[in-house]
């Protein structure tokens, strides 16, 4: 009989699901696969395995998804790339460009310009901003 068998698919899914808060909650601590395996009571190959079926990337993919997108929030909000770098959980302001342009397309410092020009127009220029759909007299 087959590990999975074992135990009842929920039961595994809501281990999984519980690592992923995990992640949610503590992205910006230093924690890495073994902390996050042993959240779900798993050993780490097996976590990873499973993990990745249910949300199609690595733990660590994922970790680094949800530290690009506090990032990218942080950043929207003006705080400078350093404070972002470290706040989100990166050691290394090299690593965490890297990684955000592999997922942005955009470094930070740019990606941040873009956004604080796009928030100054729309404070200047608000019904550009406002699909048409809503513009449009009723008929």
């Amino acid at each position: 009989m087959q590990n999975n068998q074992q135990f009842p698919k929920i039961y595994l899914y809501r281990r999984i699901v519980q690592a992923k808060l995990f992640i949610d909650m503590h992205y910006a601590d230093v924690i890495d696969l073994d902390h996050i395996a042993d959240e779900a009571f798993f050993s780490k190959f097996h976590f990873i395995r499973l993990f990745k079926a249910t949300y199609r990337k690595t733990p660590h993919q994922y970790l680094i998804s949800v530290r690009i997108e506090n990032a990218r929030l942080l950043l929207k909000k003006g705080l400078s790339v350093t404070d972002v770098c470290y706040a989100v959980g990166f050691d290394s302001i090299s690593s965490f460009s890297a990684l955000f342009k592999k997922l942005t397309v955009l470094t930070p410092s740019v990606y941040q310009q873009l956004e604080l020009a796009r928030k100054k127009e729309m404070m200047l220029m608000p019904l550009k901003f406002i699909p048409n759909c809503f513009l449009e007299p009723k008929l």
